[in-house]
Order: structure tokens, then C-alpha cells, then sequence
């Protein structure tokens, strides 16, 4: 892992509540989803169907980590779940209450 892959990693705060952005709207596809941001009409394609399930159950959870374990994502296994999480986060598909 390089230096700038471990301190996007450390910014990205798993104890915070993420939610999908109000302005962005998820459509499941057989790869996985489109994600589609109204207000920037940016696209984005999720091709991992581990990353579109963390998104979905993001309202069922309190933060970022119990939502990654929830699917069955363990801490050793999280860092490529996060560094694609923490990209869409950069993107605002992904916010903070």
C-alpha cells in the first residue's frame, strides 16, 4: 500500500454515519448499480456488488464500519471496500448527514 493510499485511508472517518447523497439516485444493474449525482450529473459505475450492498444498508447503520461488517467484510480485508468508498465520498455520491 503507498504512502497516499494509507493517508486517504486515515481521513476517511469509519465512525461517522455516511448516507447517500440526497442528490444522487442508486439503480441496481446486473454488474452492480449506476450512480447517478443530479446536482453535478457526475455517473458512476459500481461494478462490486459488496460496495452497492454497503451503500444500500447505510441507513442501517450508526457509521461506516458496522455497515462494512455488516457485510461480512472483515477489518484485515476493508482497506480496497474503503479506498472505493473513500472515492465516492471525494465524488459527494457519498456524505455525511
Amino acid at each position: 500500500m503507498t504512502a497516499a493510499v494509507r493517508e486517504d485511508l486515515d481521513e476517511f472517518d469509519l465512525d461517522a454515519r455516511w448516507v447517500l447523497h440526497p442528490q444522487v439516485a442508486l439503480r441496481p444493474e446486473s454488474f452492480g448499480a449506476l450512480l447517478y449525482h443530479f446536482g453535478t450529473r457526475k455517473l458512476s459505475f459500481l461494478k462490486n456488488r459488496t460496495i452497492v450492498a454497503i451503500i444500500e444498508s447505510l441507513p442501517e447503520h450508526s457509521d461506516m464500519r458496522s455497515a462494512i461488517a455488516a457485510a461480512g467484510i472483515t477489518e484485515s480485508a476493508s482497506a480496497p471496500y474503503v479506498k472505493a468508498l473513500t472515492t465516492l465520498a471525494d465524488s459527494n455520491m457519498i456524505t455525511r448527514p
